[in-house]
């Protein structure tokens, strides 16, 4: 009986195992970090390394969290790459040209997030149209209008904010003169998205949306409100992490942040989030974003061409999209066999 009983926690802690959407993500992470290990020595493996792929798994992983929950819940927000510059442009205005308290920059900086994720909300769920379109509608925008605004207002679309000791210290820092202080940030984010994806009710509520919207309304989930507050949210973050530029570097570019739009999709897709909905977990988006961030900064330890850190973040894309669908698979096979 006893040994019937173990083998019975054994099988369900196996299959417990693969049902987790993050253990693709997690398998990846080792292997990729193992490799950059051996090619970039010591020196990635050490400190400088760790700080290196940690400062950009910072900044693309508060983007990703946001984006992440929207996926889940069935919608894309691509509007985040023009946020990030709108907002650090904003600030560095208001607290730069204008010369106002720190503060005021970095709310308003925020406020346009805020307003930006308001404006995509009400249009994707007043519109017929897809967030896909309508994101991307916006984004080109707000890059727009903030192009204007700062060669209207400074006559340049690259200015500087110089902050204050207090300012610097609590958003653009660098700790041992290697890891950024967002780092922190990232860390708060992750365990705020987490509480709200997996002990809130509001999680249940974004699995429900993902799965099948009309469902959830019929159940009395406020949808609509819930996907304006998700779009909100990730242009919060996005403003967020183009405030922390300007903290860190002392300089806004118009131009900048357009990367974001598809790393932070990307690190959502490694960390298993099903482009369909209706499936993801916040360890999951943590993962593919340090495997991400492992790639783009392994290359230059490695010394190896650029380009090969492209064609390896390819590859992880399209083996997360299949890994997505085989752990899937065998999640199903495995609850068959249960019952």
């Amino acid at each position: 009986m006893s040994m019937q009983s173990e083998a019975g926690a054994t099988s369900f802690s196996l299959g417990s195992l693969v049902r987790r959407p993050e253990t693709g993500s997690f398998l990846g992470f080792v292997v990729v970090y193992l490799f950059f290990a051996i090619l970039g020595g010591a020196v990635f493996v050490g400190a400088p390394g760790w700080s290196s792929w940690l400062n950009i798994a910072a900044e693309v992983g508060i983007i990703a969290l946001p984006v992440g929950l929207l996926m889940i819940s069935g919608e894309f927000d691509m509007s985040v790459g023009a946020v990030v510059p709108a907002a650090s442009v904003t600030a560095a205005l208001l607290s730069g040209h204008y010369e106002l308290p720190a503060l005021v920059g970095i709310l308003g900086g925020l406020g346009v997030g805020v307003l930006v994720g308001l404006a995509n909300g009400l249009l994707v769920t007043r519109t017929a149209i897809p967030s896909l379109i309508v994101t991307i509608g916006v984004m080109f925008a707000v890059m727009g209008l903030t192009l204007g605004f700062a060669v209207l207002i400074k006559g340049s679309t690259s200015l500087s904010y110089v902050p204050d000791p207090v300012t610097k210290s609590l958003l653009g820092t660098f700790i041992n003169g290697m890891f950024n202080v967002s780092i922190f940030w990232w860390l708060g984010f992750v365990a705020l998205f987490f509480y709200v994806l997996h002990v809130s009710p509001v999680g249940n509520w974004i699995f429900a949306i993902g799965g099948d919207a009309e469902s959830a309304r019929n159940a009395g989930v406020p949808t609509a409100r819930l996907k304006i507050a998700l779009f909100m949210l990730s242009g919060f973050c996005a403003a967020f992490v183009g405030i922390a530029q300007l903290m860190t570097y002392q300089s806004a570019q118009v131009a900048g942040g357009q990367s974001f739009i598809f790393n932070s999709i990307m690190c959502v897709v490694i960390g298993g989030v099903l482009l369909t909905g209706g499936a993801g977990s916040i360890v999951g988006i943590v993962l593919g974003t340090m495997t991400f961030a492992v790639v783009n900064q392994g290359i230059f330890f490695a010394a190896l061409d650029p380009n090969i850190g492209s064609i390896i973040i390819g590859a992880l894309l399209l083996a997360a999209v299949l890994s997505n669908d085989t752990f899937r698979a065998l999640a199903m096979a495995y609850a068959s066999k249960k019952k």
